[in-house]
């Protein structure tokens, strides 16, 4: 990665900025900040937006324009990172977002534009502990488990493992989510014991633990309805590859 790209985003701190509120409260990190400087786009970053890798342009785009030196993209959740990537967007181009879809009647294309200041906070059902953890207790087992959720650089590096395992063999994503997931198992975090745990896992306690933190990860409402010009519902979600911003290019 550009070293001076992230030297760039941490070091700017007197460039135009805004403050951009975190759905998490900051109760994930270390500093516990509940808001961070963002920069706003500038000409100079459309050589970012023109990269060819997608997961590298999100990555050094993140780096560029958010000025904390304390906090980096990597070790953020994902629903942070998305508030930061609707700013960017919205600062820099409007809030309208189009997406070209398929009437699901009679197979035509059409567009609907929502508004991205439009969408929501998911509130959790269940706060987590100071530290940024959950206890829960899995219904099949009865089993307490510590769970916590993915940071940026955990799927990143998920994404990595999976690039590269061999061929012809069944990649074990769940394994490895699971693995960054459960940081204690009845109180115990050592390792051998959540690795040892995670082998004898059912799905049932394996569902349970993907929906606990689905629910309880702080994050942006991306869904929407939308009616086709035949009348019938289409769903819809915001997703933040390339395409997020490349569309004006």
């Amino acid at each position: 990665m550009d070293e001076n790209i992230i030297k760039y985003g941490q070091e700017n701190f007197s460039l135009p900025h805004d403050v951009v509120k975190l759905p998490s409260g900051g109760k994930f990190y270390a500093n516990k900040k509940k808001t961070i400087k963002v920069g706003y786009m500038t000409a100079s970053d459309e050589n970012i937006l023109l990269g060819s890798n997608s997961n590298d342009m999100i990555l050094n785009l993140l780096r560029s324009k958010i000025y904390e030196p304390d906090l980096r993209p990597e070790d953020m959740i994902n629903g942070d990172l998305e508030a930061v990537l609707l700013f960017l967007r919205t600062s820099s181009f409007g809030p309208e977002y189009t997406f070209s879809l398929t009437d699901p009647k009679n197979g035509k294309k059409f567009e609907r534009t929502i508004v991205l200041d439009e969408l929501n906070l998911v509130k959790p059902e269940v706060e987590p502990s100071e530290d940024g953890t959950w206890t829960t207790t899995l219904p099949k087992t009865q089993t307490s488990v510590t769970l916590k959720p993915l940071t940026f650089g955990d799927s990143m590096e998920i994404n990595k493992m999976a690039e590269t395992y061999p061929q012809n063999r069944v990649v074990p994503v769940v394994t490895w989510r699971l693995q960054k997931q459960i940081v204690a198992v009845g109180g115990d975090n050592t390792t051998l014991t959540i690795a040892k745990f995670i082998e004898s896992l059912p799905i049932m306690d394996s569902k349970y633990i993907r929906k606990f933190l689905e629910k309880n990860e702080p994050n942006i409402d991306l869904k929407r309805t939308v009616l086709a010009p035949s009348g019938e519902k289409v769903d819809v979600e915001v997703t933040f590859g390339a395409e997020f911003f490349r569309i004006f290019f």
